[in-house]
């Protein structure tokens, strides 16, 4: 919040029309109590899978949830006859840009949104798969 002066729009959302649509997916863990490691939420637009929200618990950071979050949203795209697995991120995210840039994400555009530049990502799932293959 600090960085971009108000809550991401994920923090506002409405995560039971979500939780209801059936792809709000959660990464549990066990180290001390079983308890919610981190989550994803993935809507089925016409031309892609779009990751809308990624998050992992603060206390989980680094320990590579977040990357096999984001491979269960390949997975999960490739099993759903997707193409492509799209992402967005506020610019200033530069942590999170980075972090897609390096499990295979590409930056496809940039747009203004409510006074902050909007950073749009995707991947090619069939590539991945291909490259796994080879």
């Amino acid at each position: 919040i600090p960085r971009i002066g108000r809550k991401p729009q994920p923090m506002t959302a409405d995560y039971a029309k979500l939780v209801a649509a059936g792809e709000v997916w959660v990464a549990c863990d066990a180290i001390e109590e079983p308890s919610v490691a981190g989550l994803i939420v993935l809507q089925a637009e016409k031309e892609h899978l779009l990751i809308y929200s990624v998050a992992v618990r603060p206390a989980r950071q680094g320990m590579g949830i977040g990357k096999r979050l984001l491979s269960f949203a390949e997975q999960r795209a490739a099993a759903l006859h997707y193409d492509v697995v799209q992402l967005y991120t506020n610019e200033t995210m530069v942590e999170n840009i980075a972090l897609y840039a390096r499990v295979g994400y590409v930056e496809v555009r940039r747009t203004p949104y409510r006074g902050f530049q909007v950073v749009y990502m995707e991947k090619n799932v069939n590539e991945s798969q291909e490259q796994v293959g080879e």
